[in-house]
């Protein structure tokens, strides 16, 4: 896939044109248990269908549907790994370092009207037969066009700190909004969008659906995607994600944009 004898091509610029980080080509992986593998595609399809699924649940519907006996702390385990929690709100939570402030969430009840108006950031898990990946994307709310996306197989900042800064080339959205996770709560990242003179919001703790069209772009990605092709090596899923995405930007016409795609609406005059 990358060739490091390529007589014109960077490393750098190979890895540009495959949506790859180019710090992932020196990552090496540690063997992966298959079993391990297949409850994670499991855990993934269950959250992607019920995102307000908690380790507990998550335990006794694979019990129950999947004939699957594991504890609730495997399970945790497998979700922390995963990238992923369940969006109800939780109690008592810690709070956050002083070096990375929560800033408000400001979309509540604000009409959007036209594009890079406001922009989302967000991370999923990628299921692969031999593996798995993570994928971030950012997408514009009036549009829902998918302004720059990155794969890459750990969840390192690196990525998102690259995949924001190309989206940046591209066009400065008036509020870029996120979840409260580590990477966005990072001042690596939110000085990013600070710098190009935009707002940061960010979701209610445990709120997904505060994010929702995004989420909805992972359900679309991975019901018409993902799972139906199942993956057999990184590399498949790199090439299949990227070709839906373009897919998905271009010709895939959404009933809420009135059967338009997100490309026409996202550059409409």
């Amino acid at each position: 896939m990358i060739d490091k004898n390529h007589p014109k091509l960077s490393i750098s610029e190979q890895a540009g044109l495959l949506n790859i980080n180019r710090t992932s080509l020196y990552y090496k992986p540690v063997p992966l248990n298959k079993r391990d593998l297949e409850i994670k595609c499991h855990i993934d399809k269950i959250y992607t269908a019920h995102p307000e699924f908690g380790s507990r649940r998550i335990c006794k519907w694979l019990k129950r549907y999947n004939g699957i006996h594991l504890n609730r702390k495997t399970i945790q385990r497998h979700m922390r790994e995963m990238g992923i929690e369940a969006i109800y709100p939780h109690q008592n939570t810690s709070k956050p370092s002083k070096d990375n402030p929560i800033y408000p969430y400001l979309l509540k009840e604000l009409v959007i009207n036209h594009p890079n108006q406001v922009w989302s950031i967000d991370i999923t898990y990628i299921p692969v037969h031999t593996s798995w990946l993570y994928l971030v994307a950012i997408i514009d709310w009036y549009s829902r066009y998918v302004i720059d996306w990155m794969i890459d197989d750990t969840l390192e900042i690196g990525f998102v700190l690259e995949t924001s800064k190309r989206a940046l080339k591209k066009a400065v959205p008036e509020i870029m909004n996120s979840d409260q996770g580590s990477h966005f709560t990072s001042p690596k990242y939110t000085q990013i969008f600070l710098d190009a003179g935009c707002k940061i919001s960010m979701d209610h703790r445990g709120r997904a659906y505060d994010n929702i069209f995004i989420e909805r772009l992972w359900r679309s990605l991975k019901y018409e995607n993902v799972y139906p092709q199942e993956y057999n090596s990184p590399k498949d899923a790199r090439i299949g994600i990227n070709q839906y995405l373009n897919y998905y930007n271009k010709e895939r016409l959404h009933q809420s944009l009135k059967y338009h795609t997100p490309e026409e609406v996202y550059y409409v005059k």
